[in-house]
């Protein structure tokens, strides 16, 4: 388990604002300039403890060092990437005051959280789309139909040891052994691959699961014979290293790429929201806490950051909803 502190303290001058107000703002400058207002009233310091999704982790990473960067200075954000269902495990006794994850809090979770008396907010950040990766040199599996990659990963469907060969998939293709990789069970990633795209049929007893998503970039881009999933935003990173398989959900193939993730768009069947939950008992204890929260789904945000980190970012009255519970927040 791995956990990455953010900090970055930097001198700050006051700065003295004049002009006058224009006639007619538009909607979004009028909510940047609510938001500048609700986070900046006041010089805060403190922690705010964040762990949760390694795919998360670029967005939220990238939040919080422009809120200590900008917004808040002696403000330390520590942000860890241990994995959905680990950074849980974390949230629900206390030690952390946000979790992020890739997929829903789990129906167990959420009634551990309640007996104890935590009081939770959940915030949609953005869309991800599940990447399926393959080796450069890997030429014939760039376009793969959405149950071939089904099949291919259920165990037993085509050999019983699961030492399936490209050429089972397709008869034209290698006849050599596929090499499985993903993301293992602290991930939320596995958990939406396992549960909705495989759901829940046993996967291929040879599938080789990381906790790093380095760690499957590394092992895809040295075997041709390889192919993992894991977000979209790391594939984008890694554009040198892979090749993102274009998946036909039935009305052709389609690359993955900000423009066709989303739910009402082309890379549909394999797009999925990502999280973060807020502790509200921690943002009503502690002034940091509910300031760093109200960056996080502002303009100057998860929106404005979501594209550079790999996701599609929501609709506007997504993220104006979710100010509106933080301020109702006392």
């Amino acid at each position: 388990m791995f956990s990455v502190m953010l900090i970055l303290v930097l001198a700050t001058s006051m700065i003295a604002l004049t002009g006058c107000q224009k006639e007619t703002p538009s909607e979004s400058e009028t909510t940047k300039a609510a938001t500048t207002a609700a986070t900046t009233e006041a010089k805060l310091e403190g922690k705010v403890i964040i762990d949760g999704s390694g795919t998360v982790y670029p967005l939220m990473a990238n939040i919080a060092e422009e809120y200590m960067t900008n917004v808040q200075p002696d403000v330390s954000v520590q942000v860890g990437r241990a994995g959905s269902s680990a950074g849980f495990k974390k949230f629900i006794p206390g030690e952390t005051d946000f979790s992020d994850a890739s997929r829903k809090i789990k129906d167990e979770e959420a009634a551990e959280l309640k007996t104890k008396g935590t009081e939770v907010l959940e915030f949609k950040l953005a869309l991800d789309g599940l990447t399926m990766v393959i080796n450069k040199e890997n030429t014939w599996a760039t376009e793969m139909k959405k149950e071939e990659i089904i099949n291919m990963y259920l165990s037993g469907k085509f050999k019983a040891d699961d030492k399936v060969l490209w050429s089972d998939i397709r008869a034209d293709w290698p006849k050599e052994e596929i090499k499985f990789y993903g993301p293992n069970e602290n991930h939320g990633t596995f958990e939406f691959f396992h549960e909705t795209i495989l759901k829940k049929a046993e996967m291929v007893k040879t599938a080789n699961l990381q906790q790093e998503y380095s760690t499957l970039v590394d092992l895809v881009s040295k075997d041709k014979n390889a192919i993992a999933f894991f977000g979209f935003g790391y594939y984008m990173n890694n554009k040198d290293k892979l090749t993102a398989v274009k998946v036909d959900f039935g009305s052709g193939p389609v690359e993955p790429t900000i423009e066709t993730i989303g739910e009402d768009l082309p890379y549909a069947g394999f797009t999925r929201p990502v999280f973060t939950y807020l502790n509200v008992n921690y943002a009503k204890e502690k002034p940091q806490v509910l300031d760093y929260a109200k960056y996080v789904v502002s303009a100057e945000g998860a929106k404005r950051l979501a594209g550079a980190n790999g996701f599609a970012p929501l609709p506007d009255a997504t993220y104006a909803e979710y100010q509106k519970q933080l301020e109702a927040i006392k």
